[in-house]
């Protein structure tokens, strides 16, 4: 009988924290314990650290993603402990799980079978309380805003025109637009409003683009709240907020220090989703395990054409990091769903619905080249998978100069791992020539612009007049040198989850732009795409319990 994730990792044997810590140098007491199996590494470590040299940098991304599945996180952590197998020093760094998500369709984000970050539950769960502490920043902000407007609204803010939303870490789609302030004089002035989920808050940007208090307090003071009656933007600075949220916040910007269930050192510390934000773990973290290890291994969200593109253009640009290598993750279920097949025909073997599905992983190789990567194809291999359908994969990369390596590392940890550890270190030997997209000199159309017919393939891109109007303000503002951050479905290159593949010529549709001042990036949403999810028919929190003892069940 094969053992559940959950399963595996309560059956695990972990080691303490400080043993994990002391293996890859950190002091005992430079770690903040959280239990004998978590800590929180301390800032003045991360401060000793920035004049260390630093090791190479892999990023692992995926294909479009499926309702098959395509064990990006999986892959991420398994490299991680093939890499240690093979003798190198090597480090994870990954995002920390949303609740919405893990209550909602998703599951957990600790990877799954024998290549898990544990402890799985304290992971998937509260952990240490960092997504708290950003709903609980983003919110007093919120609360300062409006109780300002009753108190006077000395800055002149028009109520019709406040921008900062309230957040909470959970899918909650009747929250998306709400009224508050009912009731008479006592409670506020009345006025539309609405929730987004905790990783879609621009406290959350914050966080993992920061690379210190002094950093994250200034930025928190360039967010932009609202604006006044004459179009002027009001800032968290200007209702003096910034102190208050940087102390609800200190704690936060610690990097998350865990272990795999090989006990190899991972740091899982912020968590913005890629459809809707940027969709990488903190800079902190990942320039910290850099200092610390030889490899590092990341991730970033969802298909290459988000996630990929986020780290490429936003984070490492911002953080000054050049990736040396990245992993595409692929399966040949995946492949197949693009090829047209339902998610109940996938274990039959269909050589003819791979090759039909082809073009996904194709763009998905060629957009990364664009960036000047060494790239490795990982497959990650399903008892289903034939010999047949495998070749179609491997001739189609061979042709396009791109080494593929099985991956087996959900059923075989890291030894499942280590065709392709080998592969990622004689990319790395290869040299990278890695170089960000879009030059920041660009007008923010034709960032956009270049983003969706470079990465995605659209022809066109159309944007609703109430969009178009607000990039305008934007530039007007001084903010038209900053990156692009667009919101959009994963399911697609396209801004339409239906159309599989890799369509081109399609049109791209904006229908609103927002500045995250404080992030340093501009918010493009496309499509359909929400910035507060909703739960499912069946949520997975519908199979989630615990006993009397404290022991959790149908957590993933």
């Amino acid at each position: 009988m094969m053992l559940s994730d959950i399963e595996i990792a309560q059956k695990a044997e972990l080691k303490p924290i400080t043993e994990i810590g002391a293996s890859i140098g950190i002091p005992a007491e430079d770690l903040e314990n959280y239990g004998p199996y978590k800590a929180k590494v301390s800032l003045k470590l991360t401060r000793e650290l920035e004049n260390k040299p630093m090791g190479h940098l892999i990023l692992v991304t995926a294909i479009s993603p499926t309702p098959a599945g395509e064990g990006k996180t999986t892959t991420t952590v398994g490299l991680g402990q093939a890499l240690a197998q093979l003798g190198k020093k090597a480090m994870i760094c990954l995002r920390e799980p949303s609740l919405g998500p893990c209550m909602g369709i998703k599951g957990g984000a600790a990877g799954g079978g024998y290549s898990q970050v544990v402890p799985m539950e304290d992971i998937n769960l509260h952990f240490t309380g960092d997504l708290h502490a950003i709903t609980a920043a983003n919110n007093l902000l919120a609360a300062m805003v409006d109780n300002h407007i009753q108190q006077g609204n000395a800055l002149g803010i028009d109520p019709r025109r406040v921008v900062w939303k309230r957040v909470e870490d959970m899918n909650d789609r009747v929250l998306r637009h709400i009224v508050v302030g009912l009731g008479g004089h006592a409670n506020g002035v009345p006025r539309e409003d609405g929730f987004d989920i905790t990783v879609a808050s621009e406290v959350m940007a914050i966080l993992c683009l920061a690379d210190s208090i002094r950093d994250m307090k200034e930025r928190f003071a360039r967010i932009i709240v609202g604006y006044t009656y004459d179009n002027k933007p009001v800032t968290a600075g200007d209702i003096h907020a910034q102190g208050a949220m940087a102390a609800l916040m200190k704690d936060a910007l610690k990097p998350n220090l865990v272990q795999t269930l090989e006990h190899v050192p991972a740091f899982i510390h912020g968590g913005p989703f890629a459809n809707i934000a940027h969709g990488c773990n903190s800079v902190l973290a990942t320039r910290t395990a850099l200092h610390l290890a030889d490899y590092v291994v990341t991730e970033a969200g969802f298909g290459a054409d988000l996630g990929a593109e986020k780290f490429l253009d936003i984070k490492c640009r911002f953080a000054g990091l050049k990736p040396d290598a990245a992993v595409l993750v692929a399966t040949i279920r995946a492949l197949k769903m693009n090829g047209g097949k339902a998610k109940n025909e996938l274990t039959e073997s269909d050589p003819e619905a791979v090759k039909r599905g082809l073009p996904n992983l194709l763009r998905h190789i060629s957009n990364l080249k664009k960036y000047g990567l060494p790239i490795v194809v990982a497959l990650n291999m399903f008892p289903s998978d034939t010999a047949e359908e495998k070749k179609v994969i491997e001739d189609a990369c061979a042709e396009a100069g791109v080494p593929v390596a099985e991956s087996t590392v959900f059923t075989d940890g890291g030894r499942g791992g280590l065709d392709l550890g080998r592969k990622v270190l004689a990319a790395v030997d290869k040299g990278s020539a890695y170089k960000p997209l879009y030059d920041l000199s660009l007008s923010l159309k034709e960032k956009i612009e270049t983003i969706a017919k470079e990465i995605y393939g659209a022809g066109t891109v159309q944007y609703d007049s109430a969009a178009e109007k607000e990039l305008k303000h934007i530039e007007d503002m001084g903010f038209g040198n900053v990156p692009v951050c667009i919101a959009k479905t994963p399911a697609s290159f396209s801004d339409d989850p239906a159309k599989l593949g890799a369509p081109s010529g399609f049109t791209l549709h904006v229908r609103e732009v927002k500045i995250s001042a404080g992030a340093g990036f501009v918010v493009v949403l496309t499509g359909k795409v929400m910035t507060m999810p909703g739960l499912p028919k069946h949520p997975a929190a519908e199979r989630i319990d615990v006993d009397d003892e404290g022991h959790i069940t149908g957590l993933f």
